[in-house]
């Protein structure tokens, strides 16, 4: 880790930095690197999707996005944001704002109750260096599917999803990450 817990990019510079390569190109050089080919012959097509699940329905990040994943803790309430951003909680002396998926995506509030230890909360890198942690009901697992077997999402979607991957008998919505944690951002912006 370099200062600021930013995790190095190419040449050493933090990603979130405007001369730094994007995430989705860093796990595209890291894989080509474990298959000993150039970037070019990698196995583009292949990609890797933390599966999370929100009032019984499968959702899905880009592995390469996610730091880690947390256990529900206390959440300090922030006064005057967004209905979604639950509050902020300290990971390791770091300050993480959580956001409340559900609440981001419209849904029925969460039942905090005997099911809560399977709550937890995914902590994010964002495109700007920033983390952010995402409440979710539970994760599930690492899918793995190719890059063509992604479909357009539905248009009545949210505004977050890009694209539904086959999962089982279903179909997981796949989130971009920074549209995602926009009314994060939007809500720190705002604060005073």
């Amino acid at each position: 880790m370099s200062a600021g817990g930013a995790t190095p990019g190419a040449e050493g510079r933090p990603f979130g930095s405007a001369s730094s390569e994007s995430w989705e190109a860093a796990a595209r050089r890291a894989a080509a690197r474990l298959a000993g080919c150039t970037i070019e012959e990698a196995p583009a097509a292949l990609r890797e999707l933390l599966v999370l699940w929100l009032d019984g329905d499968p959702y899905a990040l880009p592995i390469e996005r996610v730091r880690e994943i947390v256990r529900l803790r206390p959440i300090t309430p922030i006064p005057r944001v967004p209905d979604a951003v639950r509050g902020v909680i300290s990971l390791r002396g770091e300050i993480v704002q959580v956001l409340d998926l559900r609440r981001r995506l419209g849904l029925p509030a969460a039942e905090f109750g005997p099911d809560q230890r399977r709550h937890r909360i995914v902590v994010l890198h964002g495109e700007d260096g920033q983390m952010a942690g995402l409440l979710v009901d539970r994760v599930s697992e690492v899918l793995r599917v190719a890059a063509d077997a992604l479909r357009p999402a539905a248009p009545r979607e949210s505004d977050a999803v890009v694209a539904l991957v086959p999962h089982g008998e279903r179909f997981a919505s796949l989130f971009d990450v920074d549209r995602l944690l926009d009314l994060g951002r939007r809500a720190e912006r705002s604060a005073p």
